[in-house]
């Protein structure tokens, strides 16, 4: 099985192609059909199994040929570095498609993520806390949020975010598709899958 067979666009192929990816993991093999198909979904997988290319690049899909400069897609990480890592591959995957991708974590000057989220933000990858700061200081607006990713949901819940998860979720009124990937499948996580999906 190669990942020319789940026909992403021409722009998107580029950047993996960029990146050398040839044979899709079993985690992409399961979550990108259904994906593209627009269902939610509950991944289980753990760090290091092609995870976050298995959301970024229906994602990338999905928004590459609609209207850009608008928060279309949300992806909540517990820490700092996978908001890192995951914006950075999703500029990878996304460099030839006009997406634009921010990072959103706490510990830096607010300022600057609002000019890059005024800049026209089509994708935001983003810590709890600060997420819920640029919302509720109206610096970020999500009425046009069409997909929503909760990653690492068990380090999440474990590192205390579950409140905050629930502020985040109540500030999206909109129809919107969900994607919930976490490692392990504790009662809570089953719970709150339940709540959101």
């Amino acid at each position: 099985m190669s990942v020319e067979t789940f026909n992403f666009h021409p722009s998107i192929m580029a950047g993996v192609r960029a990146l050398g990816y040839t044979t899709p993991t079993p985690i992409q093999l399961k979550a990108i059909p259904p994906i593209m198909q627009g269902r939610d979904l509950i991944g289980l997988a753990q760090t290091g199994t092609g995870k976050t290319a298995a959301f970024v690049l229906p994602i990338l899909e999905r928004l590459r040929s609609g209207p850009h400069g608008r928060v279309q897609a949300l992806v909540i990480s517990p820490t700092r570095e996978l908001v890192e890592q995951t914006c950075e591959v999703f500029n990878n995957l996304g460099s030839n498609t006009g997406l634009q991708s921010v990072a959103v974590y706490g510990g830096v000057n607010m300022a600057q993520q609002t000019r890059n989220l005024q800049n026209g933000a089509d994708i935001v990858v983003a810590c709890p806390g600060r997420l819920l700061d640029h919302l509720w200081k109206g610096t970020i607006s999500l009425s046009s949020l069409e997909i929503l990713v909760i990653d690492e949901a068990d380090r999440m819940l474990d590192m205390g975010f579950l409140p905050d998860i629930r502020n985040v979720l109540q500030c999206i009124m909109n129809k919107h598709q969900t994607l919930l990937f976490s490692a392990t499948m504790p009662e809570n996580i089953r719970r709150l899958a339940r709540e959101i999906m």
